[in-house]
């Protein structure tokens, strides 16, 4: 299948190129980046050298539209205005938030601009949507804070052993999230021996995106206080959210129902009790690692996630979603072993 990247010269765009190279199925037919049209992948991407001597390429829309799916690597606002110039043909998997919320008003309160509606949520994890991805053509790729939240909520919420209206989140994330623009706050001088908040105060836009997804879950109304954390390491998301318990149960029991919940997965795990997740053990794959326990003094339930930004974050997940899209097994070119 001729695949299409489109934004190929972002952090997400790169780790598309590096997983999408070995991929058996797709065949990487057309790559363009913005401002960066006609410079070589290398000087962007000095990792990839299998991109030697091929460059960056202009968007066009022509292009895109000879491909059998796209990814859009865009920056948020930027797809929407692609995607209704793009043939129904060609499948799209879109990495930015342009078409993640169902709720307009949300999009204006978060996002502001234009609201360009809703594709399929590409979480395979949750609920049915692994079923509704395998038979869509547009899905819309999770933020990586919203993949992390919602994996560690999720099978709480279905066993109702929470209050869904009370979740407190603090993840603490890799500068690679920010994005590739050069800000003076994410130079190394700056992020080193450092560790800040930012979006401070209930205002991080994949608030409403995990409040959504996670209503799904049963049915219920869900409040969320988010806290982000810019971390001093490139790339690497590790989250811990926790709520009040909403009946009596055992720390064992909790346990048990995340492997039962996760047991079709091949890239989330729940660990032994008494691991913790790292994000050194989740570098460069798709792979999501998480740990429960229940704190008996406040009698509260503590989910620990780990995931990277770049890869279940982003590309690895927009990869899995791509797989079930074309009826291919979603582990398909992706890894679960870390490079650590």
């Amino acid at each position: 299948m001729k695949i299409g990247i489109v934004g190929a010269s972002g952090y997400a765009g790169g780790e598309l190129l590096r997983l999408l190279s070995s991929h058996e199925k797709f065949e990487i037919f057309y790559v363009s980046a913005g401002t960066n049209a006609g410079e070589e992948i290398v000087s962007v991407h000095p990792h990839l050298l299998n991109f030697r001597n091929r460059k960056f390429e202009i968007t066009d829309i022509n292009l895109i539209n000879r491909c059998d799916l796209v990814f859009l690597a865009l920056p948020h606002g930027e797809s929407a205005g692609l995607v209704k110039d793009i043939l129904p043909a060609v499948k799209i998997v879109d990495l930015g938030a342009d078409f993640r919320l169902s709720d307009s008003q949300a999009w204006h309160s978060y996002y502001g601009g234009s609201y360009a509606g809703k594709f399929t949520y590409g979480l395979p994890e949750l609920g049915d949507n692994f079923e509704s991805i395998r038979g869509s053509d547009r899905v819309a790729n999770p933020g990586c804070y919203a993949t992390a939240i919602i994996l560690a909520t999720a099978p709480a919420i279905a066993n109702n052993f929470i209050d869904a209206t009370d979740l407190v989140a603090v993840a603490a994330s890799g500068t690679t999230g920010a994005g590739r623009n050069g800000k003076v706050g994410l130079s190394a001088s700056e992020v080193m021996n450092n560790l800040v908040s930012y979006k401070f105060g209930g205002v991080h836009q994949h608030i409403p995106e995990i409040e959504e997804n996670l209503a799904k879950v049963n049915g219920g109304e869900v409040r969320l206080s988010f806290t982000p954390i810019l971390a001093p390491m490139p790339r690497g998301i590790l989250a811990t959210v926790t709520s009040k318990l909403s009946r009596e149960v055992a720390a064992e029991q909790v346990h048990k129902s995340y492997l039962e919940y996760f047991a079709e997965s091949p890239f989330v795990s729940v660990l032994p009790i008494g691991a913790m997740p790292q994000t050194s053990s989740t570098l460069g794959t798709n792979s999501a690692l998480i740990q429960t326990a229940i704190d008996p003094h406040t009698n509260r339930l503590i989910i620990s996630i780990a995931i990277d930004n770049l890869g279940k974050g982003a590309a690895g997940q927009a990869i899995q979603n791509a797989n079930l899209m074309c009826g291919f097994a979603q582990d398909l070119g992706l890894d679960s072993m870390s490079v650590k």
